[in-house]
């Protein structure tokens, strides 16, 4: 029985053109070896599998070869590359930093450098995971690769360029690795399944490159992994069964729900999806990208960077069309704020299911997402309610010498008012009753004229009939009054840092003044004045008083709100910048600071 080699292995490139996905950087290393300018230490960064361990033996074969061909690639054919392609070659030294990441090892590694090559012009040392070595040991080793023997070459290969020192980067020629694109990682699976006379859907393979996230070494493995449980039939349903990934159609189909506001539908789909072993996180970061291929599918412009199979991109393209933007722009916001926060939740499922709620609640309307501004995360009442219950009904107001007026639920034209009754078996409530219970649900007291009660002190008994009148109309108009309401200081400023929190980012800096200024409430209870430091920031906030007043007037719900602007004076705003400065106005409030000093013979520095 021939054993069995791995497709990363038996498929592992022996030549430069082979090399996949890092045309740049092979192109330079051809170039550097066709015109003898070669350095002596190299430094290949970049994430795991896509080539650099394989770069660098190639390089290393290269530059022994003694009849290199004309396009600058190793003959395969001389002593030098048969010996290194049956593994034997004496000048080649491949050493794994993980593991050998002591001053012993690098101190035995500089006495082999001073040896030379017996076959060829170089001695290739390959030091694989360098980022692994200690302090210790890169400073053993930073003499030995500034000033090398003229026949010593030094290729450092790493995944985490960021934990080596910076005197090791300076002496090196530095090359970074890309991730490998899904496009050059199908077409190379394709000719890998080509050879192996394996049959495969180019949406299955596609699949197997999203998966290995740019790296060629896993898109191989996965793909050895499919083609054992497939048996060389590689279709998309398999593939997605046996490596656990969410059908695009899921995302599909939860976005036609969310178009047409079935929340249901949305909550049962997730549930499917949870029966079926996958995480919440693992969903609502697939959601995210789903919302993401969307927008770059509604422009030609950008639909290069979908990466997805040829039936899935038309897909995308046909429901992208049905999706407006401002959907797209809150949907996609809603799902990132789930995603940061799914990992602080202790309800994790009610929090996916707050977010798809939410999302599917987009398209029935609200605010506009403009200017940078985040959607608000308010859920809607998903059940409609009954017309009745709807309109709520104001009750009359009545005193205790009005003793003819009704009740509302004696009136045979009034609609039920939805206050419930107040003991069981009195089915009916009186006006002052319902007066009560919907006074302590107001908020805010609203400021009212006292003529508008209808009273006369001169004629009481002749305008009792008016009085009722106008009392109906003043309660009427309680849902939606037209009064100015009372309010306080604390109010103020709550609804000052709203707005300063809902300013876009471009007006990032004039919002952190504004949430550093606390307005102050003037004598007539209308008037705000904000303090502020120099003339440039006052004409700053004076050029934003008429919207800033229109905006805590709704807020406020009342209509005299005016906003004054002021500089502060000298001696309001006495800052110390230096310590004796600040100690000596802390000793101003506090006398015995300076006994303490006096009597310890303290100075101050």
């Amino acid at each position: 029985m021939e054993n069995y080699i791995v497709s990363a292995r038996k498929y592992r490139p022996s030549t430069f053109e082979s090399v996949v996905g890092q045309r740049a950087l092979t192109t330079t290393l051809k170039n550097a070896i066709a015109t003898q300018k070669l350095a002596h230490a190299y430094l290949f960064c970049g994430p795991r599998g896509v080539g650099k361990t394989t770069c660098a033996r190639i390089f290393a074969k290269t530059i022994n070869c003694m009849t290199p061909t004309a396009d600058g690639e190793a003959c395969n054919s001389c002593e030098s590359c048969v010996a290194f392609n049956e593994q034997r070659s004496y000048n080649i030294h491949e050493l794994d930093a993980a593991s050998n990441n002591s001053v012993d090892d690098i101190r035995q590694l500089v006495e082999q450098v001073r040896i030379p090559p017996q076959i060829g012009k170089y001695k290739v040392y390959i030091i694989d995971e360098v980022h692994m070595l200690s302090a210790s040991a890169f400073n053993a080793f930073l003499k030995t690769l500034e000033e090398p023997p003229r026949h010593a070459i030094f290729i450092l290969a790493t995944t985490e360029k960021h934990k080596i020192l910076p005197t090791i980067l300076s002496r090196c020629q530095i090359y970074d690795f890309n991730r490998i694109s899904v496009e050059d990682t199908v077409q190379h699976l394709a000719y890998v399944a080509s050879k192996e006379s394996i049959s495969a859907e180019p949406d299955a393979l596609n699949v197997i490159a999203l998966k290995a996230d740019g790296g060629m070494r896993d898109a191989l493995s996965i793909f050895d992994q499919v083609v054992s449980f497939t048996g060389g039939n590689i279709t998309y349903q398999s593939v997605i069964e046996n490596l656990n990934v969410l059908d695009y159609e899921y995302y599909f189909r939860l976005t036609d729900c969310f178009l047409e506001n079935k929340v249901s539908d949305a909550l049962l789909l997730f549930n499917d999806v949870l029966n079926k072993g996958f995480d919440g996180n693992h969903f609502i970061t697939g959601l995210s990208s789903h919302f993401r291929d969307l927008l770059v599918s509604k422009d030609v412009a950008t639909l290069s960077l979908l990466e997805v199979g040829a039936s899935i991109r038309q897909r995308y393209q046909e429901q992208a069309q049905k999706c407006p933007l401002p959907f797209l722009y809150k949907a996609m916001k809603l799902c990132n704020d789930c995603d940061m926060n799914y990992r602080t939740s202790k309800n994790k499922r009610l929090l996916v299911e707050l977010t798809l709620i939410q999302v599917a609640q987009l398209t029935t309307g609200g605010d506009d997402v403009s200017g940078g501004r985040s959607p608000k995360q308010a859920i809607k009442p998903i059940f409609t309610q009954p017309a009745v219950a709807q309109q709520p009904q104001a009750a009359p107001v009545g005193t205790q010498s009005q003793p003819a007026v009704k009740p509302v639920a004696q009136s045979p034209t009034a609609p039920a008012s939805p206050v419930p009754a107040v003991g069981a078996s009195n089915q009916t409530s009186t006006p002052e009753a319902v007066l009560k219970v919907q006074l302590k649900e107001e908020k805010k007291i609203p400021v009212m004229n006292r003529s508008s009660l209808g009273l006369s002190i001169k004629h009481p008994q002749k305008e009792t009939g008016a009085q009722n009148a106008a009392v109906q109309t003043t309660v009427h108009t309680q849902v939606q009054p037209e009064e100015d309401y009372i309010f306080n200081e604390k109010d103020l400023n709550y609804y000052w840092q709203e707005y300063a929190g809902q300013l876009p980012i471009e007006h990032k800096a004039i919002a952190m003044r504004m949430q550093n200024i606390r307005p102050a409430l003037q004598k007539d209870d209308v008037t705000f004045e904000i303090l502020v430091d120099n003339e440039i920031i006052a004409k700053e906030f004076t050029a934003m008083i008429p919207e800033v007043q229109d905006y805590l007037r709704t807020r406020l719900k009342n209509r005299k709100v005016r906003m004054t602007v002021r500089v502060s004076a000298p001696a309001e705003n006495v800052r110390a910048y230096s310590r004796v400065e600040k100690f000596q106005m802390m000793a101003k409030k506090n006398d015995a600071l300076m006994q303490l000093k006096e009597e310890f013979g303290l100075e101050l520095y």
